[in-house]
């Protein structure tokens, strides 16, 4: 009689040590914590009717089971989200993490997976995509990539390697350490408080390129914004514009260091750097209330969820 709860039991405590990994995997495939969220459960359910099922061969490698069904969940949402994100207004943006307490901890990432370099995997294509996470980030083999994407291991690693060149051409070049990334994202803040055009501009490099994602809900710049001075001018016009109402305060975003912006005390948008060679080289502002859930944002600052209006301002 007692030996049912106890699998019961054990099951939820395997469910509780899997599903980190379960959804890093899922995250950094999807760039979002929802769909992420909706991979894992899926893909949990799953498992748990395969072992109902009388019929079902034992699963012996349950760890390895599951990350390969959240990897095909994943990758069919891909497949589907790709048109949707094409008619996507302005920018599209990962959802980030911001570190903090639970929920949000919820996801541990690979220390690779940052803003910049999941805004470089959107532009991969769905299997290549998996490919490149499954086995460059994950370590998995291409077997096991391929028991995910469909194909052979000989096509899995292909696809790797053009993901690989891809990545490696566009993806920006990590030198700093998390001290010195930090002391870099101090100088623009304090540069930005103090309305400092010459300093903010300097601890921009020449090309530095600033994305803003707004969702259509909020307002944002609908195109990258492209060189140090046209960067630094925007800033400190958002600052202006709202004065001592907007504060910009320190954060961990994505692992690394960023910054969250409150209005009336609502998480008003994200900010991501990347830093190389001592200066910011991208930065990736996300401000659609749907992508800010895991980091305390409620919608619009003023109005609420749904808000058409775009009061915001990066």
């Amino acid at each position: 009689m007692d030996s049912e709860p106890n699998t019961a039991a054990e099951h939820a405590a395997e469910y509780r040590a899997l599903r980190p990994r379960l959804l890093s995997v899922a995250y950094s495939l999807l760039g979002s914590v929802e769909e992420a969220e909706d991979a894992v459960q899926d893909a949990w359910l799953r498992l748990d009717r395969a072992r109902r099922d009388a019929e079902q061969e034992e699963i012996r490698d349950v760890a390895a089971w599951l990350v390969t069904t959240v990897s095909r969940l994943a990758l069919d949402t891909l497949r589907s989200a790709r048109r949707r994100r094409e008619e996507y207004v302005g920018e599209w943006l990962p959802e980030p993490l911001v570190q903090h307490g639970d929920p949000a901890d919820r996801v541990t990432l690979d220390e690779s997976m940052s803003m910049a370099m999941l805004v470089v995997l959107e532009s991969l294509s769905p299997a290549e995509r998996t490919a490149f996470v499954l086995h460059d980030v994950f370590g998995l083999s291409f077997a096991e990539v391929g028991k995910a994407v469909g194909r052979t291991p000989t096509a899995c690693r292909q696809l790797a390697a053009r993901a690989r060149k891809h990545v490696t051409e566009r993806a920006p070049r990590f030198d700093v350490d998390t001290d010195e990334h930090r002391r870099i994202v101090d100088a623009f803040l304090a540069a930005v408080r103090g309305g400092d055009l010459d300093r903010l501009v300097a601890v921009l490099d020449p090309d530095v390129v600033m994305r803003s994602d707004g969702g259509g809900v909020v307002r944002s710049s609908l195109r990258p914004i492209l060189g140090a001075r046209k960067v630094a001018r925007y800033m400190l016009g958002i600052q202006n514009r709202y004065g001592a109402a907007l504060v910009l305060r320190p954060a961990t975003v994505n692992g690394r260091p960023g910054l969250v912006g409150e209005i009336d005390g609502h998480t008003d948008s994200v900010i991501a750097f990347a830093v190389s060679g001592g200066r910011i080289v991208e930065i990736a502002s996300v401000r659609n209330p749907e992508k800010l859930k895991w980091a305390g944002g409620t919608g619009c600052h003023r109005h609420g969820d749904g808000c058409g209006e775009g009061r915001g301002y990066a």
